[in-house]
């Protein structure tokens, strides 16, 4: 959605009073960076006769681009400046994806939070000029996800998939290895044994490594946090 040629009085005046914090950080961010993982899939357009995503009031989600590892810098002050600027009856709700992952390092478990897709962030908005602009022009937003210039709302299945995956009760183990690699067994009766990871699956949670028991290798199945890489 393009920026109007004339803003309204109150955003020519919160721009100009935006504190000098936020501007600096904004100065000093680094240019978005690429993520091994997958980014967030555009949405598709809705085929003809689909049922429309946005609501009866006309909210939806949307996706927003930002500064890869400023997601939370980012929410915090798209916040700010709904509530300053008395945007509350048009933007809802910021979020930036994120799940428990629990990983193994030094022989220690640990649980983290890790974003679902680095340098985007889900916006609930009724989408016309206004609220474009306040989104769009916050600090570390680099734009809209959509179709051209069009901001794209996401699909309901879409929004349900993503709060599912951020509400799971049991934490997702972090994989650091990969067939081939050597690992250490940290834990259980094979304790400090050095092997091979020869096959990874997924959906057990499960690792099968190749322990070397006088001279021959030996398959052995261990569980995801029972090893850790080398």
């Amino acid at each position: 959605m393009p920026r109007r040629k004339t803003q309204p009085d109150e955003l020519e005046e919160e721009l100009l009073d935006i504190d000098e914090d936020i501007e600096d950080d904004d100065e000093d961010q680094p240019e978005a960076q690429a993520e091994e993982m997958t980014p967030l899939a555009e949405p598709s357009a809705p085929a003809e006769g689909e049922a429309a995503e946005v609501g009866e009031d006309g909210r939806a989600w949307y996706v927003i681009h930002c500064y890869s590892g400023y997601e939370k810098k980012v929410k915090h002050n798209l916040e700010q400046r709904i509530d300053s600027m008395g945007m509350k009856n048009q933007i809802f709700d910021v979020v930036v994806p994120t799940e428990e992952e629990i990983e193994v390092r030094e022989g220690k478990r640990r649980t983290i939070e890790r974003h679902i897709f680095p340098g985007y962030i889900l916006v609930q908005m009724i989408m016309n000029d206004d609220s474009w602009y306040v989104v769009r022009n916050t600090p570390g937003v680099t734009g809209f996800v959509g179709m051209g210039n069009k901001p794209t709302p996401l699909r309901p299945e879409e929004v349900a998939a993503i709060m599912k995956r951020m509400e799971a009760e049991a934490p997702k183990v972090k994989v650091t290895f990969k067939p081939g690699q050597k690992v250490r067994i940290v834990d259980g009766p094979f304790l400090d044994f050095m092997g091979t990871v020869s096959e990874i699956d997924m959906d057990r949670n499960k690792v099968r490594v190749l322990v070397s028991f006088f001279g021959r290798e030996t398959p052995v199945e261990l569980d995801f946090l029972q090893v850790e890489k080398m």
